[in-house]
């Protein structure tokens, strides 16, 4: 294992759990939310609220697995496979499901898309390079 190989790693397990820490402030945070998806008339329901909060609470956790892998990054490698499917590849068929529904505009979703392709590129050469 070389240096660059480590520093592939890590990139990607911080990277990931920086990026999932603020999808749980989004989560916890609808103005957060509202104004990151472009919903200017968004007023989330109680149900909404709560199913977010559960949802949250197993981002943070994520957000901690990934946090945890870097400690091994060789040994835990494993992590960022199953970040990529069901995890990452889950969100995307979420989102595409939402923009069918005219629920958020693609025009909010296009750089979410860009990013989790960036992630998706990033972990599976990290995990492949290991």
């Amino acid at each position: 294992m070389t240096t660059r190989n480590l520093f592939w790693l890590r990139l990607s397990y911080w990277l990931g759990a920086f990026i999932d820490l603020v999808a749980a402030i989004q989560m916890l945070v609808p103005s957060v939310f509202a104004a990151t998806n472009n919903l200017p008339d968004f007023h989330p329901s109680i149900e909404y609220e709560y199913a977010m909060r559960m949802g949250a609470s197993l981002m943070l956790g994520w957000t901690l697995l990934l946090i945890w892998a870097a400690q091994k990054p060789i040994e835990r490698k494993g992590v960022l496979g199953i970040t990529v499917f069901p995890v990452i590849f889950g969100l995307i068929l979420n989102e595409v499901i939402a923009v069918q529904a005219q629920f958020i505009p693609i025009t909010a979703m296009i750089p979410v898309w860009v990013l989790q392709a960036v992630l998706v590129l990033l972990f599976t050469f990290s995990y492949m390079n290991a």
